[in-house]
């Protein structure tokens, strides 16, 4: 998972990325850290979404600029557009069904 340290790099790969997972943690969250492996293990599924990890300590404003208000956060978004939020208690089970149920629909 490619690490960004800046909203506008962050809005960058956003734009520029036909489907993008953004996963926003804290350095001081337990859940994050244990959440962040099983996302990187569930993405091998789906070679065709990009994904970007999210400091929120580093990268203080994506708060206010996406609504991120609890640590983690899964964000995933199709053509620039937010198509599916996770947040704090992420079943990965449930979350790659949804996944499947997005790339479904696109075809």
């Amino acid at each position: 998972m490619e690490v960004v340290m800046t909203l506008d790099a962050l809005n960058e790969r956003i734009a520029n990325t036909e489907q993008l997972l953004v996963y926003v943690s804290h350095p001081g969250c337990s859940v994050c850290h244990a959440l962040k492996p099983q996302v990187e293990e569930m993405l091998t599924a789906f070679p065709h979404i990009a994904s970007v990890a999210v400091d929120s300590d580093e990268v203080p404003d994506i708060a206010g600029a996406y609504s991120i208000f609890t640590v983690p956060v899964v964000l995933y978004f199709i053509d620039g557009k937010e198509m599916l939020r996770r947040a704090r208690f992420v079943p990965i089970g449930e979350l790659a069904h949804q996944l499947e149920r997005l790339q479904q629909m696109r075809e």
